[in-house]
C-alpha cells in the first residue's frame, strides 16, 4: 500500500499526479491532492478547484477577484446558452 503525503493514510487505492515538471506526488483521495495541489485566489484566499483566471503569473478564481485586484478588461469566460 502507498501513503497519501497530505494525510499519511496507507490505502490500497492511493494514486500518483505528476506534474509538467516530473514530480510525483500520492494521495488517497481527490479531496488531499485538491488540498495540496489547487492554487489559491491572490485576492479571496480560496483554492482554486474549477478554472480560474491566470493574470500575469497571478490565479484568481474569476474575473471579479482579478479585477478587484486591479487587473483591467478581465472577463468571466461564459458558455452559449441554447434557447
Amino acid at each position: 500500500m502507498t501513503c497519501c503525503e497530505v494525510c499519511g493514510n496507507d490505502y490500497a487505492l492511493a494514486f500518483t499526479v505528476t506534474t509538467q515538471d516530473g514530480s510525483a506526488h500520492v494521495f488517497d483521495s481527490f479531496a488531499c491532492a485538491i488540498h495540496r495541489m489547487a492554487p489559491i485566489c491572490e485576492h479571496c484566499r480560496v483554492q482554486i478547484i474549477g478554472q480560474g483566471v491566470e493574470v500575469d503569473g497571478h490565479w484568481y478564481c474569476g474575473a471579479h477577484c482579478a479585477r478587484a485586484e486591479g487587473k483591467a478588461g478581465i472577463v468571466d469566460k461564459v458558455g452559449r446558452v441554447s434557447s
